[in-house]
């Protein structure tokens, strides 16, 4: 295949992967909205040990099927990835309950600094001045038009200080397991899927009656309520799966710097579902200013120089577990 052809079908299979992960995420952002406000469902921690329960099973379907192959990866950090995940999931929640809802967006803007940190820290990353520009454009577009009331409290700032930097590093852990073990996204998550669904189901209606004062097993289940807590557990199958493969193709910041997207799009769509309250000329500029920051990001990143490593990673694996690599690719491609 020529030069110019491979490079048109990644592309071509990143946009795919991108739009991917957009649409589940959107997708379950609004559903799981719906179930919360509409019907009572305020179980948050409970319903994402759910959603890896619905992932796992998927993955052990694949497996019977022969789609994905056997893998390796060491308890130790496999163990690692899920405490940084569920420390991610846990403390997002907590830091939505103690902190204003202003300081909670600024803690989830400043994953990218961190992010941009631990990939000049750990894989000695390099960023033009186009690069980092694009960056700030973004975080002042978001913060523009999400940042409202702005009120910290100390336990809220533990809270948020343990939320961003868990969430920075299990994204980034996903890139560094995926390259490091020479894993599929499906791998991935066949390893990680099963611990971190028992570890939330198990902890989450004690979490959940802490941070609500309600028990998960007390909650009056309808057809509709448990319709709607089915379809946000299929959405999750693709929002896992998509989150791993775009990380995987990319990086962890510019998986948060272009996931600000997804920011605007719920914006959007909250105003189309759920009334135009808030909708105003000053969170438009937000987004317009968030919108340019992300397509001069994309541009300024694909130059020649404009994030690069200083040293190359070199993967521990043997060359026959390199293939496993490529096959694992090549179901990521086809999904």
């Amino acid at each position: 295949m020529a030069p110019s052809s491979k490079a048109e079908k990644k592309a071509s299979l990143d946009a795919a992967a991108w739009m991917f992960n957009v649409v589940t995420s959107v997708g379950i952002i609004i559903v799981n909205k719906a179930l919360m406000a509409n019907y009572g469902f305020s179980f948050a921690t409970t319903l994402t040990g759910l959603h890896f329960a619905t992932t796992t099973l998927m993955t052990f379907v694949l497996k019977r099927l022969g789609y994905i192959q056997p893998s390796h990866l060491p308890v130790s950090e496999l163990l690692k990835f899920v405490l940084f995940a569920n420390f991610s999931i846990v403390g997002m929640n907590v830091s939505l309950m103690w902190n204003s809802v202003g300081f909670y967006q600024i803690a989830k803007l400043s994953m990218i600094p961190v992010s941009c940190f631990l990939e000049v820290v750990l894989d000695k990353m390099r960023y033009s001045r186009d690069t980092k520009l694009s960056i700030c454009l973004v975080l002042l577009g978001v913060a523009v038009c999400t940042v409202t009331d702005v009120s910290v409290n100390t336990k809220g700032f533990i809270a948020a200080f343990v939320a961003v930097w868990s969430t920075a590093l299990q994204q980034y852990y996903v890139h560094f397991l995926q390259r490091k073990y020479s894993l599929g996204s499906f791998n991935l998550l066949g390893h990680t899927a099963p611990v971190q669904a028992s570890s939330l189901l198990l902890l989450g209606p004690f979490l959940d009656y802490w941070m609500t004062n309600k028990r998960v097993d007390a909650y009056d289940y309808s057809l509709v309520s448990v319709l709607f807590i089915s379809l946000s557990c299929t959405i999750a199958i693709g929002t896992n799966l998509s989150q791993f493969i775009c990380i995987g193709r990319f990086t962890a910041v510019s998986f948060q710097v272009l996931g600000h997207m997804k920011t605007i799009l719920v914006l959007i769509l909250g105003f189309l579902f759920f009334g135009k309250e808030g909708l105003n000329l000053h969170v438009i500029l937000g987004m317009m200013i968030a919108i340019m920051g992300m397509v001069w990001y994309g541009n300024a990143s694909s130059k020649p120089g404009g994030k690069e490593h200083r040293s190359y990673f070199t993967a521990i694996n043997k060359p026959e577990k390199l293939n496993g690599l490529s096959d694992s690719g090549e179901l990521d491609d086809k999904v």
